[in-house]
């Protein structure tokens, strides 16, 4: 019954490639991997849709199956217009599984080099892209949006699939719900879209065309990264990078409390405990790395791309902050290349990579909220430890947490850093038996918690201005896993591997 409805998910995301095939006729470029990707979306859709069916209600353990099957079959679906094409690096099937992957988790890890960016043309890149749009507020949640079918279990596969802990319904019905966290996400793309093409028609960013400008605005709320510039964010003058902060800063913000803002409550939004974390998060980070780079002290080699740092304020503070919102938000992006830092810059911002966004927001990694409850959990430990008979919840926003949602805390932030130490270990491994690919120590965590993590650059040969193309393509398929599971918040994928999820 599961897979039933994936493929009727199928069938609604065959319908996305038809807007990289609009721009492919405006741009005179080959429109037949477009066509055959929406064929073969939709016939494949189609077939199981009517062989396996999709009656019945989506339970929990249904909903677990559903959300881990959709988030299987499309990136795989989404591999047959680099296929098509047979351009550049992604021409292989692994490749261009990693790069589809990437691109629908949001994570923005690529295998496309600088070379191989400028050899796509504008509907493929923009294909690219859109991968990021439709994965960041939830493939699952567009569906539950748009079919009655999927609405009646609709909250359970939403809570699978939403990064956090739970998810908020904000009206009475769970389909309005999910509309309303589209409507707010699609306006928020819009209006980054907007600003960024009036920077580049009043000719305050010369190089931020109209493509450009929509491009960016489709990788910057889904916290994705993708650009089609090979040097990312670098590319573009300071005033296009301050204008992504805020940017990133929103797609790292529950989208929920967006909602209670427009309907005339902002308290709800300044009062929330996690946002206030988020934010001291951002500015902690970026405060510290801001004043490394400025002293000189986290620059190894002079970057050639960008203006002196060191003693410069402005540029040290946009790119300490830029660098600290791309990453804790998890989008990605670059201003500058990581690799002319050296480690103690390096190893400052790689903290900030477990961090994450907020939860019911478009970033990945362990999220501020549950280092919030981990932290309040501790104290309320080490407090009963000096005082036995005391009787102290852990609470967050005046409600009492559960002892169950604390135990599924602790519980993920083990399993997630027991996977990015396995996925560490592994491609440090594999990458001494690849003759073009060493990685350093602090190279091999910066790749596992990149893909894990769905943040996208690491640090040495998978840095923001290179690609992750030199590793092996079991490595990659490891990485394509890794992807995946964190996209999903590892336990939704993990309990499909235990035999008491399919006995009853």
């Amino acid at each position: 019954m599961s897979v039933g409805f994936v493929g009727q998910v199928l069938q609604y995301i065959g319908l996305a490639p038809l807007v990289p095939l609009l721009a492919a006729l405006y741009y005179g470029e080959s429109i037949l991997p477009f066509v055959v990707t929406s064929a073969v979306m939709l016939a494949v859709g189609l077939l199981f849709e009517r062989v396996l069916g999709r009656e019945g209600e989506l339970g929990r353990r249904e909903a677990f199956l559903l959300v881990s099957l959709a988030w299987l079959a499309v990136p795989l679906a989404g591999t047959v217009p680099y296929l098509v094409a047979g351009t550049g690096t992604v021409a292989s099937p692994v490749n261009a599984l990693f790069e589809s992957m990437s691109g629908f988790t949001t994570t923005g890890a690529t295998v496309l080099g600088r070379i191989s960016v400028e050899r796509h043309g504008h509907a493929m890149l923009l294909w690219r892209q859109l991968t990021q749009w439709l994965g960041g507020m939830g493939i699952l949640v567009l569906m539950v949006a748009i079919l009655p079918q999927i609405s009646v279990g609709g909250a359970q596969v939403i809570n699978q699939e939403a990064p956090g802990l739970s998810f908020e319904k904000l009206t009475p019905r769970i389909r309005e719900t999910a509309r309303v966290l589209w409507g707010i996400y699609a306006g928020f793309t819009l209006l980054a879209a907007l600003v960024y093409a009036v920077l580049g028609a009043v000719g305050v960013a010369p190089t931020m065309d109209l493509y450009n400008a929509v491009a960016h605005a489709l990788t910057t709320l889904p916290t994705g990264g993708f650009s089609p510039e090979p040097r990312s964010a670098e590319a573009f003058v300071p005033a296009i990078q301050w204008a992504m902060m805020p940017f990133m800063l929103l797609a790292g913000t529950n989208f929920a409390l967006f909602w209670h803002v427009f309907r005339g409550n902002p308290r709800h939004l300044t009062d929330n405990a996690e946002f206030r974390a988020y934010l001291l998060a951002v500015l902690g980070v970026g405060a510290v790395l801001s004043a490394v780079l400025y002293l000189g002290v986290g620059i190894a080699e002079a970057p050639t791309n960008v203006d002196p740092i060191a003693g410069n304020v402005e540029n040290a503070l946009r790119q300490g902050l830029f660098q600290t919102v791309a990453i804790i938000t998890t989008t990605g992006y670059a201003s500058m290349d990581l690799n002319t830092w050296d480690a103690s810059a390096q190893t400052i911002l790689l903290f900030a990579y477990f961090l994450g966004g907020s939860a019911g927001s478009a970033a990945g990694s362990i999220k501020i909220v549950r280092w919030v409850i981990a932290k309040r959990a501790t104290d309320r430990s080490l407090f009963v430890a000096a005082h036995p008979d005391a009787i102290r919840p852990v609470r967050l926003n005046d409600d009492v947490v559960e002892e169950e949602t604390i135990m599924e805390v602790l519980v993920f932030v083990v399993l997630f850093l027991g996977l990015f130490a396995l996925g560490t270990v592994l491609l440090y491994l594999d990458s001494h038996r690849t003759p073009e690919l060493t990685l350093s120590g602090l190279e091999a965590m910066s790749a596992a918690i990149a893909t894990l993590g769905n943040v996208g650059p690491g640090y040495g040969p998978v840095g923001p201005m290179d690609s992750f193309l030199p590793f092996s393509d079991a490595a990659k398929l490891f990485m394509v896993f890794l992807m995946w599971i964190g996209r999903l918040e590892v336990l939704s994928v993990l309990v499909l591997f235990t035999p008491s999820f399919w006995t009853r």
